[in-house]
């Protein structure tokens, strides 16, 4: 998302003379303020009443002697009774505790309060929600909110995704593993209906067959379904591009299935362009036919790229950007970025960034990585963490630390990648821009662009961290782009493999009642063992409980002492605790 989307709109809200100065609603009525007083007091209210109606009902609920009863049942237990009900409750705890770490892992919140939220909430009367008209300034606000959520959760096309036969199967005969999840796969298969058919398909029989191939779930069924389109039709585009992206077991394999493809397509794109003013089917069909050629053109230059040829590659993407420059939302610049990285162009990687790192062009984690990796090129073979405390950093410096500063806050996952803190893996075929996936697919082709560079990655790691010190917490605002949006765990944990630990940010803190179940464990846990160790000791505190608990009856009670009937030779409750609990300390110092 650009940095300055947030600028350009509070202008508009401030060119506009009927916008509403934000911050400010019109002052409540009687009605509502009544209302927010009664909803204030209402708790404490029903506190008083509760313990006003308890005390008139302590006689006929006979709460002296139930209390009393209490009390002689309680002395009566033995040790073993206490061992047995704070082992069970230990156990009972672990296993909720147990339940609530497992669920707050997977899910990303507390099944409690989860639970809390959605079944008890309603029945307390906590659902009271505010039903604002459709003009009103918060309806304005709420709708703009979720067009921002929903614009940040777009899912990406990967620009430099794998092949699959060549480089993602290959990994899954090597490791077992599946490198691709079926919602990725399923986003893919509908890329490729898009870009690759038309609703003029049925002219030709060809493209028929292939338009049923996109769908097949079944690689082995695509596969076939290509080559019955090329029995059919042996200048095919669509059938050779299937064919290499997913038969073909090497990269070499690819590029000659590709160059076939590029002789047809080009082909079918010349017919098409003398025909595309005949009717609007045919302007469609010329659209779907240089969806393919660029498509072809692309993945050419990735398999030059990756066969070493960097320079055939660089031009191929110059031409594609030349001959089709409303295509950008393909991003191929990013691409082009990371081979001219590779060639060490770092001139041309500044040309390319000046047209591209626009406040108007949405970013990617590749615009501001490199951005930054340009200016610390210039700075990091001499940079020292202790020269620079002692002398403080120059203006270049500066630059450099403001431009990692800019691209952790875009992406706050890649450094961790980049630093070798988190293991890498084979990048999906979707991203989310400012998510984890992202931070896989840029580190996966870059880190080795940042180890060429002499003290990049040490000025990485020695800077990085500070940018959470200049973002608003909580993440209400963001310093230097939108705020970082909530949705970004939900879609990458759809977009990579479940062996793969998806990077969180920002870190959730543990839930209140996974700590309240580990205390409630552990300490009865704890009180169990001591009970069957000291049984004793124990009981003697059992019995000062006891002793208290009848100073609370009495108090209850409301009667006083002095006035109450006594056995000769007996104590009052608060001497008994005195005389119990100084002989347990007596029987401890005799122990030790």
């Amino acid at each position: 998302m650009a940095d300055g989307d947030g600028l350009g709109e509070a202008a508009a809200a401030a060119a506009s003379p009927l916008a509403p100065a934000p911050g400010l609603s019109p002052p409540p009525g009687w009605r509502e303020r009544l209302r927010a007083g009664l909803a204030g007091t209402g708790a404490s209210l029903w506190f008083v009443a509760g313990l006003g109606l308890l005390y008139a009902l302590r006689v006929p609920l006979r709460l002296c002697e139930n209390l009393a009863a209490v009390t002689v049942f309680l002395n009566s237990l033995t040790p073993k009774f206490y061992v047995a009900l704070t082992g069970t409750s230990s156990l009972i705890s672990g296993l909720i505790f147990i339940f609530e770490w497992w669920y707050f892992h997977k899910h990303g919140t507390s099944f409690i309060e989860q639970v809390s939220i959605s079944h008890l909430r309603p029945l307390m009367g906590g659902t009271e929600t505010s039903i604002s008209e459709p003009g009103s300034p918060s309806s304005n606000r709420e709708s703009e909110t979720s067009r921002h959520n929903l614009s940040e959760c777009k899912v990406w096309r990967n620009p430099l995704n794998l092949f699959r036969g060549a480089e993602y199967r290959r990994y899954t005969w090597v490791t077992g593993k599946e490198p691709l999840t079926y919602y990725d796969m399923n986003l893919s298969a509908q890329d490729h209906q898009t870009f690759f058919t038309c609703d003029t398909d049925f002219l030709r029989p060809s493209d028929t067959v292939m338009q049923k191939a996109w769908r097949e779930r079944n690689p082995p069924a695509r596969i076939k379904a290509a080559y019955q389109a090329l029995e059919l039709n042996n200048d095919c585009a669509t059938a050779y591009v299937l064919l290499a992206e997913e038969e073909a077991t090497t990269i070499v394999d690819a590029e000659r299935l590709f160059k076939q493809a590029l002789k047809a397509g080009e082909t079918i794109y010349r017919r098409s362009q003398q025909c595309q003013h005949q009717s609007p089917q045919h302007e469609a069909q010329l659209r779907r036919d240089t969806n393919v050629l660029v498509y072809i053109k692309r993945r050419l230059a990735m398999c030059a790229r990756k066969l070493g040829r960097i320079r055939e590659a660089v031009k191929i993407m110059r031409d594609l950007m030349k001959e089709f420059p409303p295509l950008t939302m393909l991003n191929i610049h990013e691409n082009l970025l990371e081979s001219l990285l590779e060639l060490q162009a770092y001139a041309d990687v500044q040309a390319v960034l000046a047209k591209y790192d626009d406040i108007s062009l949405p970013k990617s984690a590749a615009i501001c990585y490199t951005a930054a990796l340009l200016k610390t090129r210039t700075v990091s073979d001499k940079f020292s963490p202790e020269t620079a405390s002692r002398r403080g950093l120059s203006t270049a410096e500066i630059n450099a630390v403001e431009a990692i500063h800019r691209a952790v806050e875009f992406n706050p996952h890649v450094p961790k990648y980049l630093l070798e803190m988190k293991s890498l893996i084979l990048p999906p075929e979707h991203i989310l821009k400012r998510g984890d996936s992202e931070a896989i697919a840029y580190a996966f082709f870059h880190l080795q662009h940042w180890k060429r560079i002499e003290g990049a990655l040490n000025l990485l790691q020695c800077t990085w961290e500070g940018t959470f010190r200049m973002i608003p917490y909580p993440l209400e605002k963001g310093h230097l782009f939108y705020p970082y949006p909530s949705c970004t765990e939900t879609a990458d944990r759809e977009l990579l493999p479940t062996f793969h630990h998806v990077s969180v940010y920002p870190k959730k803190e543990l839930p209140f009642f996974i700590h309240f179940t580990a205390g409630l464990c552990s300490s009865t846990a704890m009180i169990a063992l001591l009970t069957h160790q000291f049984p004793e000791i124990m009981g003697v505190f059992a019995k000062a409980g006891a002793a208290l608990q009848d100073c609370l009856r009495r108090a209850l009670c409301l009667a006083p002492l002095s006035t109450r009937p006594r056995r000769p030779g007996s104590h009052r409750p608060a001497q008994e605790c005195i005389t119990l609990f100084s002989g347990a300390v007596i029987w401890l110092q005799e122990l030790d």
